[in-house]
């Protein structure tokens, strides 16, 4: 999510809008939408995307909108290092996600293929979704 606002360029952006157009299913939890409004809110993220608290509220109620709610119904902590890791990887188990995209493969990956899931970047990605749109 970072960095799909954070650059107009790549990937992320590529697949955050074919999430907006539900060309594709993003899965979010209540946990992780919170950690997005905390960080996407952060000045040095505002400034980098040149959006403003309220424009960038709007785009996080977009995803809101379109996403699939996930229930985190069980919890597998824990797994990884990071806790913030962890609610990502919880709603990807919670919501029977088949790909978890991320920049944080390393850390991801075992855990993640652990509940058969494999762990893509954002490029890697939009390589698998992109057929339907404009090649470059």
């Amino acid at each position: 999510m970072v960095a799909a606002v954070r650059s107009d360029r790549g990937a992320s952006r590529q697949l955050l809008l074919a999430a907006l157009d539900e060309s594709i299913e993003l899965a979010v939890s209540v946990p992780l939408m919170v950690e997005y409004e905390a960080v996407l809110t952060r000045d040095e993220h505002l400034e980098a995307s040149g959006l403003t608290v309220q424009e960038m509220n709007e785009i996080l109620d977009a995803v809101a909108r379109v996403a699939v709610h996930v229930r985190l119904r069980f919890l597998w902590r824990p797994q990884l290092k990071d806790p913030a890791d962890e609610m990502v990887l919880e709603t990807a188990v919670n919501g029977g996600a088949d790909r978890l995209v991320t920049f944080n493969v390393r850390h991801l990956s075992v855990a993640a293929s652990g509940f058969g899931i494999a762990t893509l970047t954002p490029g890697q990605a939009w390589q698998e979704v992109r057929g339907p749109y404009e090649k470059e």
